[in-house]
């Protein structure tokens, strides 16, 4: 269990390092131009460079307190940080009919559950 837990960490901690980093680096002109970013245009810069802040510091939280035995609450905090994340996008999918996007979407909501489960 502890093996599968920690596999299932380094893909959320890999997942979202990328998708908050590249929201971190990246302006929202350039956002706009993946088709599957269309959502960004509904929210102000500052908001979406938040969001890629928390993405990756919940990254980054599901990983390292449970590797360093530091704070090691912050692990399962961070794991459902990241499943809201993941729950709170599915309106927004559902909105503008992105119905491809909620099955990989489900999917790291349900090891962001796995994790939080495992570690609380």
């Amino acid at each position: 269990m502890n093996v599968a837990l920690w596999i299932v960490q380094a893909v959320l901690a890999a997942a979202f390092i990328a998708v908050g980093a590249g929201k971190l680096a990246q302006s929202k002109l350039k956002l706009l131009k993946n088709p599957q970013m269309a959502w960004v245009e509904e929210f102000p810069e500052p908001a979406l460079k938040a969001l890629g802040a928390v993405e990756v510091l919940a990254a980054i939280g599901v990983v390292v307190p449970w590797l360093t035995g530091v704070a090691t609450v912050l692990t399962p905090v961070a794991a459902v940080v990241l499943g809201l994340l993941c729950l709170t996008s599915v309106p927004g999918m559902l909105r503008r009919e992105q119905y491809a996007t909620i099955a990989p979407n489900a999917v790291l909501l349900v090891l962001a559950a796995f994790v939080a489960w495992g570690r609380f």
